[in-house]
């Protein structure tokens, strides 16, 4: 039933946290019209290097044992590198991504 497993990937998203200074990001969904209204197919299209921040790590430790904390919140908004990052599957979630604070 698709609107279960909606719930049980939120949910499981909720548990999910990183750690260190890595953080979760969501990345958008892929562009399938031009603003002129040309439908494009999905196969064409590049991966958008945007995304959203779904996790954030408490941060990172020095040799001080100070905790730096991460600058980002969850849903922030971002800007991807084309290269890097983990993917990760959560349940039904598709391009969920795995990047480093820094």
């Amino acid at each position: 039933h698709p609107t279960t497993t909606m719930f049980r990937s939120r949910t499981l998203l909720r548990k999910l946290a990183p750690l260190g200074d890595r953080v979760l990001v969501k990345r958008a969904p892929k562009e399938v019209q031009t603003a002129s209204g040309i439908y494009l197919p999905t196969d064409s299209t590049k991966d958008p290097n945007e995304g959203e921040i779904v996790a954030v790590g408490p941060g990172e430790r020095d040799v001080t044992g100070t905790l730096h904390a991460p600058n980002l919140k969850e849903g922030d908004k971002v800007l991807l590198p084309d290269y890097g990052g983990i993917k990760i599957k959560v349940a039904d979630e598709d391009d969920m991504y795995l990047f480093r604070e820094s």
